[in-house]
Order: structure tokens, then C-alpha cells, then sequence
């Protein structure tokens, strides 16, 4: 694979990134998620934790069944189905009341 190949889409980490933590020692998922914030985005690692996987595997010739599953967690507040088939980047959990006035020319409608 090559070096600038994206692998987590979310948080826009190449795969030399995940490698380069990967040889700093991180030998499971939440590992790299915590210093790189990979699977955190949108997908919540949908699309990213069996490319990781396999990134580890390879790395550090661990067997797939010793490779823990990355923990998942409920979001904060539930995400909407635009935002996970856009990949929307503005994904925010605090929704402003702004967000649903109509302005006409700077005002409030």
C-alpha cells in the first residue's frame, strides 16, 4: 500500500501515519486511536478498524484473534444519516438554534 494512501477517511490519516505508531509500539486499535483519533469520526471505525487490523498484523506479526476489536461507544447525540452518506466534516454533537433561522438579505425571517 502506498505511504499516502488514506485510511481512516473520518480523520483523514495516511497509512505511514498509522505505521509510524504503530512502530512507536501501539499494538491494538484503541491504541492508535488514542494518539491519532482514528475511527473517531462519523463512521466510528466502520471503515477503517479491518485496514488498522490488518496495518497491525502486518507490523507486528501478531495473529488477527490477538488483535483486541476497537471498543465502540455510543455518540453523544444521535448522528444523522446525511451526515454518515455526505462524510460531512461539519458534524457537530451541539446543534445552534442559528442552524434553523432563515436569514432574507441578514435578517431573521
Amino acid at each position: 500500500m502506498d505511504k499516502e494512501t488514506i485510511i481512516c477517511r473520518c480523520e483523514e490519516l495516511s497509512y505511514e501515519e498509522i505505521e509510524e505508531v504503530i512502530r512507536l509500539g501501539a499494538e491494538s486499535f484503541d491504541d492508535i486511536k488514542r494518539i491519532t483519533r482514528c475511527g473517531m469520526g462519523p463512521c466510528q471505525a466502520k471503515m477503517c478498524a479491518d485496514l488498522v487490523s490488518q496495518m497491525i498484523h502486518e507490523q507486528t506479526r501478531k495473529e488477527y484473534e490477538e488483535i483486541p476489536l476497537p471498543r465502540t461507544r455510543m455518540p453523544i447525540s444521535p448522528i444523522s444519516i446525511e451526515t454518515l452518506s455526505t462524510n460531512s466534516q461539519h458534524f457537530s454533537a451541539v446543534k445552534s438554534v442559528l442552524d434553523e433561522v432563515e436569514l432574507e438579505d441578514g435578517k431573521v425571517r
